[in-house]
C-alpha cells in the first residue's frame, strides 16, 4: 500500500492509497465467472494493474470491447518486442495479426512470464472478440491491422529522425487514441474525435513511456530495441547507449530533456480531446493516465536517475490523481502543478531551455485561461499537510490495525 516513510512524508496520501487498495481487490472480485471471460481480467490485472483498474470506470459493454482491445494489441506488442523471434517469422505475424483474432484455435508461443501465458492460451481472446458487438470487432480488426503493418515497418528501419519517431508512435499508440475513440463512438456515448486529436493523446502516453523506459529498454536482453529518434540523441552522444555512462552525465540529461520538451507538444490537443468528452466514466478513464503521464515527464526531467534506474510517481500521488480526478477543471489542476513543478527545473544553460520554457507557459497560459482551476478538488502539489498531528496519529493507530489484521489472517491460513 506504499511504503511507512512516503506514508510519514505525504501522510495526507494515506486514504486514497487505502481506497486505491480496497478498489483494486474490489477489482479482483468482479472477474467474470465465463472461462475466456475470467481469462481476459485476469491476464488484464497480471499485464496492467493500473489499466485493469481505470477500466472498471467504463459500463459492462464498452469495459469488455476495450478489455478485448488492449489485450489483442498487447498480443501483438508481445510478438514485436520479442528479439528473440528470427525476422522472417515475426513480420507475417504481426501482418496477419488482425485475422488471427477471428480464429479459436490460433496461438503463437512467444514472450516470457505473464505475456507468454497470453500467447500460448489467446484462443481466450479470441472467443470473447467473437463475442462482441459487430462495431467493436471492425475497430478493433482495423486498428490491429494497421497496427501490425506499421510495426513491421519498423522492425526493419531504425527511427533516425523526428518524424520517424512520431510515425512510430502513431502505429503502437496513436492508433491506440483513434481505436478508443471509435469505441467510444460505437457505444454511443461520445461523439467521434478527430483523428489527429486521437493520435495526440496515445502520442503524448508512448512518448513518456519511451523516455522512463530508456535504462530498461538499452539493457534488454538477447538485444535492445531502442525508439530515441537519432536525430535527437546524435546531438550529444555517438552512441545511443553511452548516455547511460556517468562521464556522460551532463549530456544524457541535456538530450532527456529535449524527449521531454518534444512529449510536450501534444499536451494542447490531449487537453482539447478530454474537454469534449461527455461521459464521466469514459473521461476518467482517459484523463487519469494522461495527469499520470504529465506528472511522469516532471519527475524526468533534469533528472539523471532516468539512466541509472526507475523514475515513476510515487503510489500515493497516484493514488491521489485516481482517487480526485473527476472534472476536467480537475485536469487542468493537475497540468497547471505538474507544469510549476517542472518549471524550476529549467536550467537556463540547457540548449532547449527556451522552446521547454515556452511549452510550459503555453500549458499553464491553457490551464489559467480555462477559469476552472478554483473550481477543482484536485491538488497534486500542496503547499503543507492538511493533517493535524492528532489526525497522523490516528492515521498510524488505523494502519496498526490494519497490518495486525492482515499478519493474523496470514497466520490462520498456514
Amino acid at each position: 500500500m506504499g511504503s511507512l516513510g512516503a506514508i510519514l512524508k505525504h501522510p495526507d496520501e494515506f486514504y486514497p492509497l487505502l481506497k486505491l487498495k480496497m478498489a483494486v481487490k474490489e477489482a479482483e472480485k468482479q472477474i467474470p465467472q465465463e472461462l475466456h471471460w475470467g481469462f481476459c481480467y485476469s491476464m488484464l490485472h497480471k499485464v496492467s494493474r493500473s489499466f485493469a483498474l481505470v477500466i472498471q470506470q467504463l459500463g459492462t459493454e464498452l469495459r469488455n470491447a476495450v478489455c478485448v482491445f488492449y489485450l489483442v494489441l498487447r498480443a501483438l506488442d508481445t510478438v514485436e518486442d520479442d528479439t528473440s523471434i528470427a525476422t522472417d517469422v515475426k513480420l507475417p505475424i504481426l501482418k496477419a495479426f488482425h485475422q488471427h483474432i477471428y480464429d479459436r484455435d490460433w496461438h503463437f508461443s512467444c514472450g516470457t512470464k505473464h505475456y507468454k501465458v497470453l500467447m500460448d492460451e489467446f484462443h481466450n481472446v479470441s472467443t470473447a472478440f467473437l463475442e462482441l458487438d459487430r462495431g467493436y470487432q471492425e475497430a478493433i480488426e482495423d486498428i490491429t491491422k494497421r497496427m501490425g503493418a506499421g510495426m513491421a515497418k519498423f522492425i526493419c528501419n531504425e527511427v533516425e529522425t523526428v518524424a520517424d519517431y512520431d510515425e512510430y508512435c502513431h502505429y503502437v499508440a496513436g492508433l491506440v487514441g483513434l481505436g478508443l475513440s471509435k469505441l467510444f463512438h460505437n457505444s454511443g456515448l461520445e461523439d467521434l474525435a478527430s483523428d489527429s486529436l486521437s493520435n495526440s493523446m496515445g502520442l503524448f502516453l508512448q512518448k513518456t513511456n519511451i523516455i522512463r523506459d530508456y535504462l530498461e529498454d538499452i539493457n534488454e536482453i538477447p538485444k535492445c530495441r531502442m525508439f530515441w529518434p537519432r536525430e535527437i540523441w546524435s546531438k550529444y552522444v555517438d552512441k545511443l547507449e553511452e548516455l547511460k555512462y556517468k562521464e556522460n552525465s551532463e549530456k544524457a540529461v541535456q538530450c532527456l530533456n529535449e524527449m521531454v520538451t518534444n512529449a510536450l507538444l501534444h499536451v494542447e490537443d490531449c487537453l482539447v480531446y478530454m474537454s469534449a468528452l461527455r461521459a464521466n466514466s469514459i473521461f476518467r478513464f482517459c484523463a487519469i493516465p494522461q495527469i499520470m503521464a504529465i506528472g511522469t515527464l516532471a519527475l524526468c526531467y533534469n533528472n539523471v536517475q532516468v539512466f541509472r534506474g526507475v523514475v515513476k510517481m510515487r503510489r500515493g500521488l497516484t493514488a491521489i490523481v485516481i482517487d480526485q480526478t473527476n472534472t476536467m477543471a480537475d485536469v487542468y489542476g493537475a497540468f497547471f502543478d505538474f507544469a510549476c513543478m517542472l518549471k524550476p527545473k529549467i536550467d537556463k544553460r540547457d540548449p532547449n531551455a527556451t522552446k521547454t520554457l515556452s511549452r510550459i507557459d503555453a500549458i499553464q497560459k491553457i490551464c489559467r485561461d480555462s477559469g476552472t482551476l478554483n473550481k477543482r478538488k484536485l491538488y497534486v502539489v500542496k503547499n503543507k499537510s492538511v493533517f493535524s498531528p492528532i489526525m497522523m496519529f490516528v492515521i498510524f493507530i488505523i494502519l496498526a490495525i490494519i497490518l495486525a489484521r492482515v499478519s493474523s489472517t496470514r497466520q490462520s491460513a498456514y
